[in-house]
């Protein structure tokens, strides 16, 4: 199973052929997942530490799972009760941390390029689990396997992804993902929630959400991230809601069959009409936190796979 990578940073580098070889792992441990024993030993004897400098429930969580399903030894540090707090620098936790030789390390950070950064200076394997609004790699692909086992496939699709572009680095992710598998990837949402870059995705750009849904195969909708706003980016939530919040009228544009996606944590009203969310024939939220759990044990796997081959490798040439 081919997946050439020491640490798993963005979707950027990911070949699409590396992207199926995760989503084929991850159906398998869905399998598992599932089954009354749900233990394995692919990550038997290694350590995982999770270092979370941002509020997270979903992700964190997960990657908890995901690692003690695998059988790894997992630790969760509490970065509020760190050294950070005392001034440490990233590079000084990344290094003291490096001397206790972890094997997995999954990091959130605030500022994009952090974790890249802190890859860089150790030794194990590290796992973006979302910086700033850079990237989030394996919400990608747990999107990508939800969207794949809804609809059969995962290429020649119209998917809308709808709200605040701007800020989400779901929606960086999701859309070269999506783009990489041949998809035609729509971002709706008001022009002040709209990234300056957007024209060198390749994407097509609507602010009306009844043309930007219209025919769609998928439609993920996102959380306002307010806590990355620093000024009036719309002029009230009801406003929002209004023009933005997907509900039932809005929803009708779309394919009949379409799917409705949401990362979570989802702001009812805001986003998304709570009835569209719980509508068990349209929505897949609950689907993709699933998913998350089997894309992060999969994810783990084939990154450990390339670390006990790289230290096998070196552990040979130093007998040599």
């Amino acid at each position: 199973m081919t997946f050439r990578h020491r640490h798993l940073l963005g979707i950027e580098p990911l070949h699409p052929a590396e992207i199926t070889n995760v989503l084929d792992l991850a159906d398998r441990y869905v399998d598992l997942s599932r089954a009354p024993h749900k233990r394995s030993d692919a990550l038997a004897g290694l350590t995982q530490i999770n270092m979370f400098f941002e509020n997270s429930t979903r992700t964190q969580a997960s990657f908890e799972i995901a690692g003690k399903r695998l059988g790894a030894d997992v630790m969760n540090m509490s970065m509020q009760a760190s050294s950070i707090k005392k001034g440490e620098t990233l590079i000084d936790t990344a290094l003291t941390l490096n001397a206790m030789r972890p094997d997995l390390l999954v990091v959130r950070h605030p500022h994009s390029g952090a974790v890249n950064l802190l890859a860089s200076k150790v030794n194990c394997a590290v796992l973006n689990a979302g910086d700033g609004k850079h990237e989030h790699p394996t919400q990608a692909l747990l999107d990508a396997l939800t969207i794949r086992r809804a609809k059969g496939r995962l290429h020649r699709l119209t998917i809308a992804i709808c709200g605040d572009i701007a800020h989400s680095r779901v929606a960086r992710s999701n859309l070269i993902l999506l783009g990489k598998m041949e998809n035609r990837v729509r971002l709706v949402g008001p022009p002040t929630l709209m990234p300056s870059q957007i024209g060198e995705f390749g994407v097509e750009v609507y602010d009306d959400m009844a043309k930007g849904l219209e025919g769609a195969d998928v439609v993920m909708m996102l959380r306002l991230q307010k806590e990355r706003m620093d000024g009036g980016f719309i002029p009230s939530e009801r406003e929002y809601y209004h023009r933005y919040g997907l509900d039932s009228e809005k929803l009708a544009h779309a394919k009949p069959d379409a799917i409705v996606m949401h990362p979570g944590p989802m702001n009812r009203g805001v986003e998304i009409d709570g009835t569209i969310a719980d509508d068990i024939n349209r929505s897949v939220i609950q689907e993709q936190v699933e998913m998350g759990v089997a894309v992060r044990m999969a994810a783990m796997d084939l990154l450990a796979r390339n670390l006990r081959s790289e230290r096998d490798t070196n552990t040979e040439g130093t007998m040599v």
